[in-house]
């Protein structure tokens, strides 16, 4: 599949939900935790996977808002294999010239994260390659209530006129400013759902649906995912005629 894809098309921010990690650990007859870190090797392929290729940004959701209400052994072992993550992936994040970012309202996270991830970002600042984004106790409609109520503070401080509030004020107060939109999304375990991810930022994304368990994700499905992306006609409204017009 590598072969196949046109170094001239690449979608330069790709969006991925990675889903099925309880079903795999299943699978093998372990606890859900089990699927979560053999899930790491997923994320280091899909991660040098976009690097090695060109692509700009990738953006991981990593734990959602809705995510709390899973047990809460499940919770804590999360977080526990976040920070470990987060410190034992460093390495290989400088090797790759990669950059750490966070999307999310990283306050709620226990102090040991916060920490861990802050150092991590610090250290990758100056990698000018792909930028990797986790979010992190992370929704769409958590990042529009955020945006809508920094805005709605600025009207009522006589900062910003309510007529002014348009698209580009909107973007500007998300938590994902200054990156680009996604371009793909893909989503591993067979689910066809965005799940309160990026809603305001996929209104143009194509989507890529995959059978494939998460923690079995590897460069191939990427490539794939990319190829197919590749093959498709982005209008943004326009009819085909206009978009073959440039």
């Amino acid at each position: 599949m590598k072969e196949q894809i046109n170094q001239g098309n690449l979608p330069q921010h790709i969006a991925v939900i990675m889903d099925g990690n309880g079903r795999w650990a299943k699978q093998q007859g372990a606890a859900r935790i089990f699927g979560h870190k053999n899930a790491i090797k997923a994320v280091r392929e899909a991660t040098e996977g976009c690097a090695e290729l060109g692509v700009s940004c990738l953006t991981l959701y990593a734990f959602s808002t809705e995510n709390w209400s899973r047990p809460k052994q499940e919770v804590q072992g999360l977080m526990t294999l976040l920070v470990a993550t987060i410190n034992d992936e460093v390495p290989t994040l400088m090797k790759n010239n990669v950059s750490l970012h966070s999307i999310g309202d990283i306050s709620q996270l226990p102090e040991k994260a916060q920490k861990k991830l802050q150092e991590a970002i610090d250290k990758t600042a100056k990698n000018d390659g792909l930028k990797l984004i986790l979010a992190l106790n992370y929704s769409g409609k958590w990042d529009l209530t955020h945006a809508m109520q920094a805005l709605a503070l600025e009207v009522e401080k006589g900062v910003l006129r309510a007529d002014a509030v348009d698209h580009e004020q909107i973007e500007k107060h998300l938590s994902t400013y200054g990156f680009p939109d996604p371009e793909l999304l893909i989503r591993t375990s067979g689910e066809m759902r965005i799940s309160n991810f990026l809603l305001w930022q996929m209104a143009y994304t194509e989507l890529f649906f995959t059978p494939v368990l998460w923690p079995d994700f590897r460069k191939e499905h990427l490539h794939e995912a990319i190829v197919s992306y590749q093959k498709r006609e982005r209008r943004f409204g326009k009819i085909s005629e206009q978009v073959n017009l440039g």
